[in-house]
């Protein structure tokens, strides 16, 4: 309750905002720098790829029901009763935000997530349905976690509300480092070699 009287009041003292951001920013940080460091090595680290794939008929009436939804193209999600056909007959989850692409004969929809892919198709002639589902591991999730991809609203509200907690924690550290230059004096020192380091390194060897 403490933590939340601070937020509230705005009173809190610099230490104790810097420990508050510090403790909120703690698992993302470590999240985010291990997930860096994967990245930037990613095509050294080898891929746990496992492809699933299904084939099915759909039963007449709902063929049928797909085939007008087509003609009148009045919908972009993914029609309710596919959706359920799939989730008891396939075990598919789709998600009702979903979006589908009609064709003249087809039905096509992507499912993109982190740290794989799927898609399924449907033939609007025959009823013919055809899924595949892949899979590249954890690490690959993990990265697809780091980046944003595919991940929904929720998770990237997450990183805006992290990112803003570790300017809090930078900046508070900024002023806890101007408080330590008169008994180090070293400190202006080493923050401005975190500074001169990564621009000599942009200048000779990032084209």
């Amino acid at each position: 309750m403490k933590v939340f009287a601070y937020l509230r009041s705005g009173i809190g003292s610099v230490r104790q905002w810097h420990w508050i951001s510090s403790a909120v920013c703690l698992v993302g940080m470590l999240l985010f720098s291990v997930t860096g460091i994967t990245l930037n090595h990613a095509s050294a680290i080898p891929a746990d790829l496992k492809v699933i794939e299904k084939e099915s008929v759909l039963p007449e009436q709902l063929l049928v029901t797909l085939q007008q939804a087509n003609k009148m193209q009045a919908t972009e999600r993914v029609p309710k009763p596919l959706r359920r056909w799939l989730q008891q007959e396939q075990h598919i989850h789709v998600r009702p935000t979903a979006k589908v692409e009609w064709a003249s004969d087809e039905l096509y929809v992507a499912l993109p997530r982190p740290g794989g892919d799927a898609w399924f198709t449907v033939d609007l002639n025959s009823g013919d349905f055809f899924y595949e589902n892949t899979t590249r591991g954890l690490i690959s999730y993990l990265n697809d976690l780091h980046k944003g991809r595919d991940t929904g609203t929720a998770w990237r509200w997450f990183i805006d509300v992290f990112a803003g907690a570790c300017i809090v924690f930078t900046i508070t550290g900024l002023i806890l480092l101007t408080r330590q230059t008169r008994h180090r004096p070293t400190t202006w020192p080493v923050v401005g070699l975190g500074f001169v380091v990564p621009l000599i390194l942009i200048i000779l060897f990032v084209h």
